[in-house]
């Protein structure tokens, strides 16, 4: 992900607060999330395997092959929140994401050449359902959801996807000797952009300053969390 930069929380908040909704509710929010996320994350299989060099190299190919149709998904539903939500705080945040998820396109494009796949093999590559529904559900709140959602699903979570992308890219060098290069789709990911947990803030706290409903709001952050967890358990199917 990569928004578009740093902003004050209390300029992006100004005009916006009414009803009694401060940027503390908000922040109350994102940390009940995070707090309810982590309490039911499973184990990560994938990066079991991944860590300890078991992991079929074959799942590395599906790997690429499922990140390649995920973000440019996610690409196209944060462009389309970007146009339904243009206003500051929520435009600035979601045309930021859809840039990073372009960056991130050819940062994969590294990883499938280390593995010997071309672009041609990743569009033909036939994903697996249960590993496409984190895209899905984040197409579906793109169309029909609100900014808050979005914004607080993607805050809730970012704490684990960076953690997974971290570990990931540590395993595929120490274990299966990818390049700097290879992994930087991973290193990426693995740390959140400066500015990028204040904007999402933001976007929560005008939500709710508008009305939205706070149980809605953390119900997204709970399926999208669930989405994730059914992607890395999609690409150790049927392994023993």
């Amino acid at each position: 992900m990569g928004p578009s930069g740093p902003m004050s929380l209390t300029a992006a908040l100004a005009g916006c607060s009414r009803g009694g909704m401060t940027d503390d509710t908000a922040a109350e929010l994102v940390a009940r999330a995070r707090q309810e996320i982590a309490a039911r994350a499973p184990a990560n299989r994938f990066l079991e395997l991944l860590e300890t060099g078991e992991l079929p190299r074959e799942r590395l190919v599906w790997l690429a092959g499922e990140e390649y149709r995920i973000v440019g998904s996610d690409r196209r539903s944060f462009a389309l929140l970007a146009a339904r939500f243009p206003d500051s705080p929520a435009g600035e945040l979601f045309l930021g994401l859809a840039q990073g998820e372009g960056q991130a396109l050819i940062l994969l494009d590294g990883f499938a050449v280390a593995l010997g796949e071309s672009e041609k093999n990743l569009r033909a590559y036939e994903p697996r359902p249960f590993a496409q529904a984190y895209p899905a559900y984040l197409a579906q709140r793109a169309a029909f959801g609100t900014a808050g959602e979005v914004a607080l699903a993607m805050l809730a979570n970012l704490e684990e996807w960076g953690a997974y992308c971290s570990r990931t890219a540590k395993a595929l060098r120490a274990h299966y000797g990818f390049s700097e290069e290879a992994v930087g789709f991973f290193t990426f990911f693995a740390e959140s952009p400066p500015g990028f947990e204040e904007q999402a803030l933001a976007v929560v706290a005008a939500g709710l300053a508008a009305g939205d409903d706070p149980a809605e709001i953390a119900r997204a952050a709970r399926l999208l969390h669930a989405y994730e967890s059914a992607f890395w358990h999609a690409l150790v199917e049927d392994l023993p």
